[in-house]
Order: structure tokens, then sequence, then C-alpha cells
């Protein structure tokens, strides 16, 4: 193995099979039986395909000793959430019990660009955890096995954490990467609203009910490695009509002291952890040394008010067309409670585009705002809060805007926690570029202790 171990990152892993440094049976076997030592106990990977792993990591090696280059992934080995479809391998949306032996006929745009450059699929990760009847146990986090590794996109912050893969991709309407990325020690993108294909992504309802706030977005160690799956992931597929022919535009690294960044550590209704709090300030210190432009300062919106609209847009979207009950939604909310469902719909979505312009008129003058992803680390099993909460989740998701996790340090409780990025709608790549700089500050990826 490159680097001698499964955390190496997955753009290492790519360039070293291309140079026949490494083969993939070799890196695809390493990942199984790291899965298979931990993955009794950390419930991260609910379906495996170690036979189509082999096979296609078979192929692979074949394919390059006869010149040929799939693409940007040969070879590597990634798990995807549950939510994706895949084809020939079961996709049951969480452990939806009706789904419990869904095996799709045809991949979803996620799968299906992951494939054609090169990706060896090993299995699906849990994720989403909503379903009071799950067909899955818990999943449980690698840094202490007694606590949540966050939700919705819970095994994907689990299995990249404890080495299982190299590369997922996530789903999120209202914080369901970033909050297992926070919790998880890993790094995730919310990429701009639309910026990536939803398509098929949603396959459990009967119509596309999840248009906004929705993303796929790339989970990893690195933030090369974000790059590399968004950069796939990203522009029109025929399908997703709301997705626009945006081209991707890679940036170079900035100069510090060229940055202009925002930042704050406070939020409404919740008290951020002090380890948090004072690994917030110690980026934004350095930043500042290095000669950033720096401001203590929000956008001009209410952020509990903010909030609430997300649980408010959430319910609503949730709470139509349901053939079950889930653990997160109603079929309505006070908010709707006296008027019709489309009205409260409608209504939301106008209080939602004030929200999107002010945040436009925030980044307009800034490069970036750096908050902590979470106010705490990870709770323990039965310890996590329930209802609305008053946590930075719903910045991203609200406003629209990119929104990348960082890991910034582990807590004397060895649990770790991660700062979030934000930036201007449409300037992904802009935002992943200030990212790796904040990522040399804080450390980047940490491996839990026993794996």
């Amino acid at each position: 193995m490159v680097a001698g171990d499964v955390f190496t990152p997955a753009h290492v892993l790519a360039d070293a099979i291309r140079q026949r440094e490494v083969s993939s049976v070799e890196i695809v076997d390493a990942y199984l039986a790291q899965i298979s030592r931990h993955n009794p106990n950390l419930n991260a990977v609910v379906t495996l395909d170690e036979e189509g792993a082999r096979k296609r990591a078979r192929a692979a090696d074949a394919a390059l000793g006869r010149g040929e280059a799939w693409g940007a992934l040969h070879g590597v080995p990634i798990t995807l959430e549950d939510i994706h479809p895949t084809s020939g391998v079961r996709t049951t949306w969480g452990g939806l019990p009706r789904l419990s032996d869904h095996v799709p006929a045809e991949d979803g745009t996620v799968a299906a660009r992951l494939k054609a450059a090169g990706a060896v699929l090993l299995g699906k990760t849990s994720g989403p955890e909503v379903w009071p009847d799950s067909i899955f146990d818990r999943t449980n986090n690698p840094w202490n096995l007694a606590h949540t590794p966050g939700g919705s996109s819970a095994g994907v912050g689990a299995a990249l954490s404890a080495g299982l893969a190299s590369l997922d991709i996530g789903g999120d309407t209202l914080g369901s990467i970033q909050n297992p990325a926070h919790y998880c020690g890993v790094y995730g993108m919310r990429p701009t609203e639309h910026r990536v294909p939803l398509t098929s992504m949603f396959f459990l309802d009967p119509v596309r009910k999840f248009r906004v706030m929705s993303v796929a977005g790339p989970m990893a160690r690195s933030v090369e490695d974000l790059r590399l799956a968004l950069r796939l992931l990203t522009g029109p597929d025929g399908l997703d009509t709301h997705v626009p022919p945006v081209p991707w535009r890679d940036h170079e690294r900035p100069v510090v002291r060229d940055l202009r960044i925002a930042w704050s550590t406070d939020f409404p209704g919740s008290t951020t952890q002090e380890e948090i709090r004072i690994a917030t300030e110690n980026v934004v210190g350095e930043l500042a040394e290095a000669g950033a432009t720096v401001e203590e300062v929000m956008p001009d919106v209410d952020v509990a008010l903010q909030n609430e609209l997300g649980e408010e847009l959430f319910d609503l979207l949730a709470g139509t067309f349901t053939a079950e009950p889930t653990a997160f939604s109603e079929v309505a909310n006070d908010a709707s409670q006296g008027t019709n469902l489309l009205e409260a719909y409608l209504t939301a979505l106008d209080r939602r585009d004030s929200i999107m312009r002010a945040w436009e008129r925030f980044f307009a003058d800034r490069d970036a705002l750096i908050l902590p992803a979470g106010t705490n680390t990870a709770e323990r099993h039965g310890e996590e809060p329930t209802g609305p909460q008053e946590y930075p989740y719903a910045l991203s998701a609200v406003s629209g805007c990119p929104m990348i996790v960082v890991p910034a340090g582990v807590d004397q409780q060895g649990l770790p926690f991660g700062l979030q990025i934000l930036g201007k709608r449409w300037d992904d790549e802009h935002l992943l570029a200030i990212a790796e700089a904040v990522s040399e500050l804080t450390g980047g990826f940490r491996q839990p202790p026993g794996y």
C-alpha cells in the first residue's frame, strides 16, 4: 500500500496505480481486510460487494497493462452512501424495510460518473438513519463506539474516519454531510446547491419533491480528494433540469495576505464548546498574522430564524407524498397551520430568497466565512438532541452557499471536531483553495486510535 496504510488519500492512490507502483487488487484487498476487521463494531458499510470489487480491480489492472486509463479514479476503491442507486448492488435508502431487497438495474448519476472515472465500488455505507424500523443496526463513531457518528450520512463519516474506504459521496438537506464530517473528524463538502445533479438520489419518492436545499457532496480525508470528486460530479446530466452549465474552473492556492475572512464562534440558543471556540480563534489569528484581513462579523440575517426556516422547508418537503413515517418529519408543522401547504411552501421560498440575497451581499467583498462546524463534539448514543436545533447546520442549506468542513482538533474526551468554511455561491473552486490553506493550519485529518 502507498504510505503503508489504508488512510492514504484517494488522489495519491490514483497516482500510484497509474504509475504501477501498486495494483488496484492490492489496494482493494487492503480495504476489504480493514472492513472485515473493524466494520462489525462500526456498522458503517451496510452492503458489501466483495466479489464485484475484486473483479473490477482485476479489470482495472488489466486495462493499465494494455495502456488503457479509465479516468482520474482508475482502480481506486470507494464506497457510496446507501441513497445513491448502484447497478447490481443493493440500495435501500438507509434501511427502509420495503426496499430491503432493492437492487437497481442502473446507476444514478453520482455512481455512473465515479465509475466512468474508474472507481471501484466496495459497497454502500449507512444513511440516512431516519427510519424507526430500519433493517440496519445503528452506526457507531470510530473515535468512541458509545458515541454517534452524526447524521444522516452516518456511515460515510464513520467509514472514512476508520479507513474503510478512500472516498464517499453523501447527501445533505440540513446538515447531513456537515454533522458526520464534524463528529468523525473528516472532510466534507456541501457544494453550491444545484452544482451536482441529484438524478435518482431520491428514488424512493414518487415525485421529485426535494428540489431545494438538497445536495450530493463528497466526503474524504483531504481537500484535494474533495476537489477530485467534485470536479467529476459537477455539471448537467441531461436529466436534472435544475443544474446549470457552470464550467469547472480550477483555482490556484490563494495568497493569504489577499484574503478577506469573516468569522464568528457564536450562535443563538447554544454555547460553543470551549475547545472548538479556541481552535476557531487560533486559526483566524494565524490567518491574521499571515496578513489576511479578518473581521468578526456575520451576514445581516437572523441566524435563529434562518434555522427555523430550514426546519420548516424540510418538513414541508418531507411531509408530502410520504409512504411511511420517518424519524424527522410530519405532514405539516406549526408554521403551516391555518393555511394550505402550497401557500406555506411558496411563502417559505420567498423568505429564503431574502436570506439568499443577504448572503450574496455579504460575500460581495469577502472571500470566506469561518465558523465552528458544530457547537459540540459527538454525543453519546441516546443523548442526541431532538427537535429543531439552534446549531450552525442550516447556514449553507438555506443560503445555498458552498460549505467545507475541515478537521480542526480533538477535545479532552478524545473526540474530533471541525471548522466550516462558507463561500460565495458558484465559487466552489475558490472555496476549495481557501480550505486547503486553512487545512494546513489545523493539522488536517487525524487517524482515530486503534485503526
